[in-house]
């Protein structure tokens, strides 16, 4: 790898941390937030909301954006657009203006990220090259989100603002570097005349919008069930027209044929089974450390810093074993680790030991490591290069949705076990109750998961039998 090459993945790893540290420095910050600023629980819960709404519904036009417009123009801008609302998040005085910038910090998300994926995977070759970059940017991000929950705690600490100052201090380095390595492109020539596909572009932002609002206000306790239905319905319908377009436009913005890929849909609902386990353990686990417990945020963070051994191993381990059994075992791997790491935490009861927890903790780290990078390797490859940027977004797509959703289920059956057990048990035990029945997700979600991703290895090992081992999840 060479020195400019080291330099630019370098630059993708930084934004990708940004991205992660910001979020969960924020996750452990709300109460104060909420203190300082008068914040009801409602409203507070659209803090987040609002991330993952813009987050989750312009991934896709972001990631097509980054293909049509330029890689590189786009993420100069929506990381300049991400530094500017994270400050301006720092510096609310009012509910509505924080949650504000959060949308339009999410939005940024949502262009910068794609744009930034197929930058690494255009840049290097496809192989052993190109997977060990993407596994020491998955590494990256996961490191981002573990140091994230530590680093919120201190700087909460201090103040509850600098959790949004913080990102603008690193972003201060990451911008320029990024403007001097990020190699120049012209922008992609179209058919078509160079028109762009309006009409896709709405139809599909819109419906992404409202699916993702839908499973949100799902885990909300004041969300009425009449919007959020309704939500899902226009959602479910604006997609079905969103289709009808791509299908008669000349240029389409998603060409319908990429989703014909057998390997590519089985990574990408591989990725949205595995983020809705994590994220929805990571709710249990922090309600239970928290709530139950008594313990500060900086101790959750951590309890939950061994899960950040994802860090070392996926630039280290995992490219030698995808190199040595191929993608598709090793996310298999992940998923089996994974499914045992959370059931492990099924007894979890009010009076146990952290040394009782620390066996979840290192294998979901594990985990993580043999699946996140490995689901993006399995997601990117073989995909055109002038549509990478479209891969990275249905990618990061399946990633967002599925933190939503099972973040949204996960607080619904919690919710729904808890105050089905208050009328026979004590608190710690109707708590307890609700966590139990809420950790039955996680563990269901990476079981299918698994399944999904052994179909996909033995449609391959019989495909490509007695040749190696397969490389597709």
């Amino acid at each position: 790898m060479t020195g400019r090459r080291l330099g630019l993945l370098l630059v993708f790893c930084g934004a990708i941390f940004l991205e992660g540290i910001d979020v969960a420095m924020l996750n452990v910050a709300l109460p104060a937030v909420r203190a300082d600023l008068g914040m009801s629980t409602g409203s507070l819960s659209w803090v987040v909301t609002a991330y993952v709404l813009g987050y989750g519904g312009f991934m896709l036009l972001g990631g097509r954006a980054a293909d049509l417009l330029g890689r590189r123009r786009m993420f100069l801008f929506w990381l300049t657009v991400f530094v500017l609302f994270s400050g301006l998040g720092g510096l609310a005085d009012a509910g509505w203006t924080l949650i504000a910038a959060r949308f339009v910090t999410g939005v940024s998300a949502a262009f910068m990220t794609p744009a930034g994926l197929a930058v690494i995977t255009t840049g290097f070759a496809e192989g052993a090259q190109r997977n060990r970059a993407l596994l020491v940017y998955a590494g990256t991000a996961a490191a981002g989100f573990s140091l994230g929950l530590v680093t919120g705690g201190l700087l909460t600490g201090l103040s509850w603002r600098w959790v949004f100052f913080a990102p603008v201090l690193l972003a201060g380095a990451i911008l320029p570097a990024a403007a001097l390595l990020i190699p120049r492109e012209e922008r992609p020539a179209r058919a078509g005349g160079g028109r762009f596909d309006l009409a896709g572009a709405v139809t599909s932002t819109a419906a992404a919008l409202l699916l993702v609002l839908a499973v949100v206000r799902v885990g909300q306790p004041d969300a009425k069930a009449g919007v959020t239905v309704a939500a899902a319905v226009a959602g479910l319908a604006l997609l079905a027209v969103f289709v009808l377009v791509e299908r008669r436009s000349a240029e389409p913005l998603v060409r319908l044929g990429l989703l014909r890929s057998g390997p590519l849909v089985r990574a990408n609902t591989g990725a949205m089974l595995f983020a809705g386990s994590f994220f929805g353990f990571q709710f249990v686990v922090t309600l239970y450390l928290q709530e139950l417990r008594g313990w500060s945020p900086l101790q959750t963070g951590l309890a939950l810093l061994a899960v950040g051994v994802d860090a070392v191993l996926a630039p280290t381990l995992t490219p030698r074993l995808v190199e040595r059994f191929g993608t598709a075992r090793v996310v298999l791997g992940g998923f089996c680790l994974a499914a045992v790491g959370y059931a492990l935490f099924l007894p979890v009861g009010p009076d146990w030991t952290y040394p009782m927890m620390f066996p979840t903790m290192i294998l979901t780290g594990l985990a993580f490591a043999l699946s996140y990078g490995p689901l993006t390797i399995a997601a990117t490859e073989g995909v055109a290069q002038e549509e990478q940027g479209l891969a990275g977004g249905l990618l990061n797509t399946s990633f967002q949705f599925g933190a939503a959703l099972g973040l949204s289920i996960v607080v619904a059956v919690n919710a729904g076990a808890a105050a089905g057990g208050a009328a026979g048990a004590g608190a710690g035990g109707a708590g307890t109750d609700g966590l139990r029945a809420a950790l039955v997700v996680p563990v269901a979600a990476v079981a299918l998961g698994a399944v999904v991703t052994g179909f996909g290895l033995r449609r391959e090992t019989r495909r490509r039998r007695p040749g190696g081992p397969s490389r597709a999840a």
